[in-house]
């Protein structure tokens, strides 16, 4: 079963998570590629980037992580000490396989409908012959020679 993976790395002092994984995404793309990554993706957020491989089973995510180019990105992250997580799943280490979807919003979200007006019938059996007997003798009874 497919399982993915997530590294984490935050902003440090002197340098942005953004700026490391300018330098080293090629790397890390590359070595999940060629170690039988099945899906990547990159996320940048306010506060660091995420790196999410899946691979099909857990001895291939250990090849990866062994790798002398994972070692070395995962050496020179920005912040050494609070500055990398490296997790099972995706999404802030919640543990999804999937990202979670947008729920509605409930409550206050929703707009009040107006109730329906009622329904308006005309009759038009009986406004029928008025109309046109006021036709015949109005001016246009050259129109209705019948009437």
């Amino acid at each position: 079963m497919a399982e993915w993976w997530s590294i984490e790395v935050f902003h440090g002092e002197s340098q942005a998570a953004s700026r490391w994984k300018d330098v080293y995404d090629t790397a890390l793309t590359e070595a999940a590629i060629t170690h039988g990554a099945i899906d990547w993706t990159w996320i940048e957020h306010r506060s660091g980037v995420v790196f999410e491989v899946c691979f099909t089973d857990d001895a291939q995510w250990e090849a990866f992580r062994q790798l002398p180019a994972v070692v070395a990105a995962l050496d020179a992250v920005p912040d050494r000490v609070n500055g990398l997580l490296v997790y099972r799943g995706r999404g802030g280490g919640a543990g999804a396989r999937r990202p979670r979807r947008p729920r509605p919003t409930a409550g206050a979200g929703a707009i009040e409908l107006p109730e329906p007006e009622k329904e308006r019938v005309l009759d038009l059996t009986e406004a029928a012959a008025p109309v046109l007997a006021a036709a015949a003798s109005g001016p246009f009874r050259d129109l209705c020679p019948t009437l």
